[in-house]
Formats: C-alpha cells, sequence, structure tokens
C-alpha cells in the first residue's frame, strides 16, 4: 500500500510528489497526460522559468522526482477512485492500487463560448489570465470577450499594458480568426474588430469525476472545497491546483505559480496526517 496516491502531473501533483518524496512518504504519481495548459507553448509570470513550454517544466519536475527512492510515477488514465475501509483505491489498466490517502490535482476542463475558431487560438492568442498572457500583447489592442460583469474589472487590468480594450458580448462574435499578427473578431452586425489577442471567460469544471466519488464538497465555483493546507470534507484527501477552491479564496486560483503552492501544503498536510496516527497509535 502507498502511503499517497497523486493524481495529475501538472504544477500541483508535480510539487505534491516532490515534497513527499524529501519527506520520504511511498508515494505514486498517476499522470494522464491531460492538461488544461495543454494547448500552452508559453507559461508565464513564474520566477525563474518566465516563457518555458509548460511541457519543457513538466519534463524538469519528472528528472527530478526520479532522484526519490520513494516516488513512482505511471503514465496512464485512473478510471475509478473509491473507499475499502481504512484504504483508498485507484483503478488504473484494470488494475485496484491501494493508498492510505489521496492527493487530487487533476486540474478542471474550460468549456469555452462556441464561436467559431476560438478554440482553436485558446493557449495562444485567446486566453483567460491577464497576469500570465497580458504582456504579450503590449502597446496594441486587445478584446474582452465576457459579457459578465467582472468583464470591466478585467478591462481595468489590463489598461496599462494594452492601447486599448474593447469590452464584447461574446454572442456579438460570430467568427474567430487568426491574422498575421493578431486576430480578427468579426461581429454579427457585420464590423470586424482587428486586436492582438482575446480574453475570453470560459466555463469550467472538473476534468475527472474523483471528487464526487469520494463524496467530497464542492464550492458553489464547481472547485473541491478545501482549507488553506488543501485539505477535503475527507480527513484522507487532499485537494491541489486549480481543481481546489480555498474557503478564504473568491474561487480557484488559475496560475502556475498558486498551483505549485497548493501542492507543497497539500503534501505538508498529508505528512502531518501521518504523524497524527503515529501520535494516536504510540
Amino acid at each position: 500500500m502507498y502511503d499517497t496516491i497523486v493524481l495529475g502531473g501538472g504544477p500541483a501533483g508535480l510539487q505534491a510528489a516532490l515534497t513527499l518524496g524529501r519527506m520520504h512518504r511511498r508515494t505514486l504519481l498517476v499522470d494522464s497526460g491531460v492538461y488544461r495548459n495543454g494547448t500552452v507553448s508559453h507559461a508565464h509570470n513564474l520566477l525563474t522559468n518566465d516563457g518555458r513550454d509548460p511541457a519543457e517544466l513538466r519534463a524538469l519536475a519528472r528528472a527530478e522526482l526520479a532522484a526519490y527512492a520513494t516516488v513512482e510515477t505511471r503514465d496512464a488514465a485512473v478510471s475509478q477512485v473509491r473507499r475499502d475501509g481504512d484504504a483508498l483505491v485507484v483503478e488504473v489498466d484494470g488494475a485496484d492500487l491501494r493508498a492510505r490517502t489521496l492527493v487530487l490535482a487533476m486540474g478542471l476542463h474550460d468549456e469555452l463560448p462556441p464561436i467559431p475558431g476560438l478554440a482553436e487560438q485558446w493557449g495562444d492568442r485567446v486566453a483567460n489570465c491577464p497576469f500570465c498572457h497580458g504582456h504579450e500583447f503590449a502597446g496594441r489592442p486587445v478584446a474582452v470577450l465576457n459579457a459578465d460583469p467582472h468583464a470591466q474589472m478585467l478591462a481595468r487590468m489590463l489598461g496599462p499594458v494594452a492601447s486599448q480594450v474593447l469590452v464584447i458580448d461574446p454572442a456579438e462574435v460570430r467568427e474567430v480568426r487568426r491574422t498575421d499578427d493578431g486576430l480578427a473578431l468579426l461581429r454579427t452586425d457585420g464590423t470586424v474588430d482587428e486586436v492582438a489577442g482575446a480574453f475570453a471567460a470560459p466555463v469550467s469544471r472538473q476534468r475527472a469525476p474523483f471528487a464526487e466519488q469520494l463524496g467530497l464538497e464542492i464550492s458553489e465555483s464547481g472547485g473541491v472545497r478545501t482549507d488553506a493546507f488543501g485539505r477535503t470534507s475527507a480527513p484522507d484527501v487532499y485537494a491541489a491546483g486549480d481543481m481546489a477552491h480555498p474557503a478564504h479564496l473568491p474561487g480557484p486560483m488559475a496560475s502556475l505559480a498558486a498551483a505549485i503552492a497548493s501542492g507543497q501544503l497539500a503534501a505538508v498536510a498529508v505528512v502531518q496526517f501521518f504523524a497524527a496516527e503515529e501520535v494516536t497509535a504510540a
């Protein structure tokens, strides 16, 4: 039996596995190979790695994990998670893998507004985070494709970066086309807006059903409800990364730096869980 199985090989899961490895906890990292930022070729706003390909970041992290004898990695998709007494059972490739604790770090799945051409630019010239992608459009016009009240806040945040910020209801855009140096937004009224890039507001959902299978509490945001250390409503299950919604924050945080931090904190909570058990047993 493993001490911990970490589900998800993004920044949160990789950091959790690293921290657990450094504390000599027998850990298995299961990575499906599907990532929320899978279409992104340059990650930004991450100290010492600004502009690096997320795939390269994952490869570097995997190489670091290989130095820890108590950490295993497996490239596979998990089909189910369930309880069996004091153990948590993870079904992988038809085999049941057992652990005392779980760290859920599978991330979210984004559903974009149904505008033709929009999805093809997602992660490149269309993004959702101004901190991660705004600077790349500096000094040029950008669009905020969002009809929610938050759109005006996002526009004001981008004000010092872009030459112009257009706030557009997605329902008014019939197509998005890539141009030589940006995007052309074809509106339903026949007009065209030429912009360097656009910021969209996807509907984000849990990528996997494991939180539901375990009966975990879910916040109104759709994130798994946690405390600041990634503890969920189940004492032996932890959640990290943008699939988790810490109660002290307004919502899940879509950021590499935040995901890494949450992965470390969840691993710390796991280590504390075992330390508390040992005290009780004594």
